[in-house]
């Protein structure tokens, strides 16, 4: 009986076409999407307004926060976060300081400290008997040039600009119309002006002093409210517009010197 033999089968793997590629091909698409991206921020930029450019800037050259054109977003006003924190900060630092003073502790209900959209606003509201101001005068009491050296020793350090406003009630000065609340609202806002320069607030800090007299009150349900007669002291936010003039408003300069004073002092602006 004859066997057979099996056959022998060979089985040769056919060579592959090269070696496995790896993961190269995602490194070099994502530099390409991250080249493309840096492409389009770089599009963005160059159409982005001023105040944009600025705020990214900063952030690029003080990623911590502190310099004075910081701001890597923008609130609901338009005003740099980082700003808009720092103003917080000035205010709490104001009002720390007015409790520690006990002169000043008693009229604290007198100063409002307030975060606007324009900057932070400090108002010294008169009393009933003149709290800041000698009654009837433009000539600071003793409470008045305390708190006004207060703030000129945080103010002055500040690149922020200042806007010095006065106002007064409804009840006329008097019936001599050579000197009426016009004057008067202006020589109180330019004597805590020369009083804040004295104090170490640069000249060219200052943009704009201001008599408003009884239009913009306070209280308008009551004109006579003693609080109607008060200071305002404008702490302008950095890059923030000149304050908005009302259609209709006319404006008209004269030169006012507090009463008590052989100097002459810068125009104030009076509304009429």
């Amino acid at each position: 009986m004859t066997s057979k033999t099996r056959p022998i089968l060979i089985i040769r793997k056919k060579a592959g076409h090269g070696g496995h590629h790896g993961g190269a091909w995602k490194v070099a698409y994502a530099d390409f999407v991250t080249a493309m991206m840096a492409l389009f921020i770089v599009l963005w930029l160059m159409g982005a307004s001023d105040k944009v450019k600025k705020a990214v800037a900063g952030y690029f050259n003080d990623p911590k926060g502190t310099a004075n054109l910081l701001g890597t977003t923008m609130n609901g006003n338009g005003i740099s976060v980082t700003q808009d924190e720092g103003m917080k900060r000035l205010k709490q630092k104001l009002e720390q300081e007015i409790r520690q003073k006990q002169e000043l502790e008693r009229l604290s209900k007198q100063i409002e400290i307030t975060i606007t959209a324009e900057g932070l606003r400090v108002e010294l509201l008169e009393g009933k008997n003149g709290t800041f101001y000698q009654s009837g005068s433009a000539r600071l009491s003793e409470s008045g040039q305390e708190l006004l050296a207060l703030l000129a020793g945080e103010l002055k350090a500040l690149p922020n600009k200042l806007l010095i406003e006065g106002h007064t009630d409804a009840a006329p000065y008097s019936n001599d119309l050579t000197y009426s609340n016009w004057e008067l609202s202006a020589d109180r806002a330019n004597a805590a002006r020369r009083l804040l320069q004295l104090d170490g607030v640069r000249a060219d800090q200052v943009s704009q002093v201001r008599g408003y007299a009884d239009q913009l009150l306070r209280d308008q349900a009551n004109p006579f409210d003693p609080g109607n007669r008060r200071i305002s002291i404008l702490v302008k936010n950095e890059g923030a517009p000149p304050a908005k003039i009302a259609a209709g408003d006319h404006f008209a300069e004269q030169s006012v010197t507090a009463p008590g004073s052989n100097t002459a002092d810068k125009k104030a602006t009076a509304q009429h």
